[in-house]
């Protein structure tokens, strides 16, 4: 029996051979060069053959070099060896280390989102790093690297169906890969188009004419050489975000929403129902032409710890138009708790209310924000609080009742001068900061109470941490074009904004 069939089997399994290797092979280039590189240098600038390049020192730097090289060998190997991983007893195991061991395990009820990671030198070779995220899990979050790609679907799919509940975790028999339903593709000419009118081409058009405008009244070219270290890291950034927003596909299945994208690296997301914590629409200024949006998510295990890639793990939309972010709410939020969920969320993207209900800040504070008093507001549906803000740039922030964590009151001096006050809510750290402003001090407090009343209530009639408990394995979520949002993701609408 292979290893694929036996890795749910309770017993230890390896990694796959290899993994070291693509772990360290940059460890291994080094080497090589730090050794060789004198040599290498010679032969390639034509100074003698290799053998007239040999001096006194070299069969000792060779020596050397082949020495290290096969310690390095040597604790790649035994890296491989100690590293093993475990399915059994509701928990995933995996051991590391022949020198300082260390074990990291995670309930499978506890599973938050789990990742297939693909860099570039493991596509080639066909493996892929299997992460998973627990709440709270910070940098022990739980890597298996590397598998087959084909092994780390399977052990993703076998973890997701334990933890939701469709499979027993006594079992011993492999899960099989829940069926998805592709409801989003991201074209590349939006992904190029949403970066040149993004925020920061903004900023980099205002930036260039302040620059030629100071050289021209300073008579000196200096000063755009100060550019030149931005203009790189912005290029960097612009790279980044095509690179990993390249390709971007959600679909839905049984155990979760799916995310891939990557252009050279690729990853895998699956985010369980009911793990995103809190969420955020947003439209920059030069979006609204288009009438584009963007959606972050909180998601617990994707907070503060992951900074340099969190920005893209937690992207649920990149870019999309209205009826896309309409159908990725309702993947989200299934029940709106509203009667008329079209209406109340497209016054919380668009900032008019047209009868939706969001109560907003008092006329005696417009000086406070001239341009946004207006917009600033909030409406409680029956399973989430729902916050919106801005002009320009347009946000609407929406948490579940029960991922509300705490609650918080602000007041300085000058709100309290115009009676008015911000309330802040608390969930898992992420992009996603939900807080209202400039609320009437009145409704703050109101909120405040009820708030924490509607969290308690919910968290209360929440089911068990395996969301899909009551659902058979080869069940298919409704597609989202159900009664939940009452739209179609291909229906197009013009921008109200």
């Amino acid at each position: 029996m292979t290893q694929e069939q036996t890795a749910v089997d309770g017993d230890w399994h390896r990694v796959h051979p290899a993994s070291p290797f693509v772990r360290g092979w940059v460890a291994l280039v080094a080497i090589v060069y730090f050794f060789g590189r004198d040599t290498f240098e010679r032969a390639l600038q034509g100074r003698g053959n290799i053998g007239d390049n040999f001096n006194e020192r070299t069969p000792w730097l060779l020596a050397g070099g082949g020495v290290v090289l096969l310690l390095a060998l040597g604790s790649f190997v035994l890296s491989w060896y100690f590293t093993r991983y475990q399915l059994a007893e509701g928990y995933v195991r995996v051991n590391t280390g022949f020198l300082f061991k260390q074990q990291r395990q995670a309930r499978l009820d506890r599973v938050q989102a789990i990742d297939i990671v693909q860099p570039l030198l493991a596509r080639i070779f066909g493996l892929a790093e299997l992460k998973f995220e627990v709440a709270d899990a910070g940098h022990s979050a739980v890597r298996l690297s590397y598998l087959r790609l084909a092994q780390a679907k399977q052990l993703r799919a076998t973890i997701l169906g334990r933890a939701a509940g469709i499979a027993d975790g006594s079992e011993t028999v492999e899960v099989p890969e829940a069926p998805e339903q592709v409801v989003l593709y991201l074209p590349p000419g939006r992904l190029v188009g949403s970066l040149i009118l993004s925020e920061q081409s903004f900023f980099i058009v205002l930036s260039a004419i302040a620059s030629v405008l100071v050289s021209v009244l300073t008579e000196s070219r200096a000063f755009i050489l100060y550019l030149i270290p931005a203009i790189l890291g912005l290029g960097t950034a612009y790279w980044r975000s095509f690179n990993t927003g390249y390709n971007f596909t959600a679909a839905i299945s049984p155990d979760g929403i799916r995310l891939r994208y990557g252009l050279l690296d690729t990853r895998a997301q699956t985010v369980p129902p009911g793990r995103i914590q809190a969420l955020k629409v947003t439209q920059p200024p030069l979006w609204r032409i288009l009438g584009w949006y963007r959606i972050h998510v909180n998601v617990a295990g994707y907070g503060e710890h992951h900074r340099s890639e969190g920005e893209h793990r937690t992207m649920l939309l990149p870019v999309g138009r209205k009826p896309e972010v309409m159908m990725m709410l309702s993947l989200v939020l299934p029940d709106p708790g509203t009667a008329d969920p079209e209406r109340v969320f497209t016054a919380g993207l668009t900032g008019l209310d047209s009868g939706a209900g969001f109560v907003t800040t008092p006329k005696r504070a417009w000086i406070l924000s001239p341009l946004g008093w207006r917009r600033n507001g909030f409406l409680s549906t029956d399973t989430a609080l729902l916050l919106r803000s801005g002009r320009l740039w347009r946000k609407l922030v929406m948490v579940p009742h029960q991922r509300t964590q705490s609650i918080a009151l602000r007041q300085g001096p000058l709100a309290r001068l115009f009676g008015v006050a911000d309330l802040v809510l608390h969930t898992t750290p992420g992009p996603v900061a939900p807080r209202l402003i400039q609320a009437a001090t009145e409704e703050a407090v109101s909120l405040f109470d009820q708030q924490a009343a509607r969290a308690r209530k919910a968290r209360k009639l929440q089911s068990s941490e395996q969301w899909l408990a009551q659902l058979p394995p080869a069940a298919m979520p409704a597609p989202p074009t159900t009664h939940a949002m009452q739209h179609s993701p291909t229906q197009e609408e013009p921008d109200h904004g």
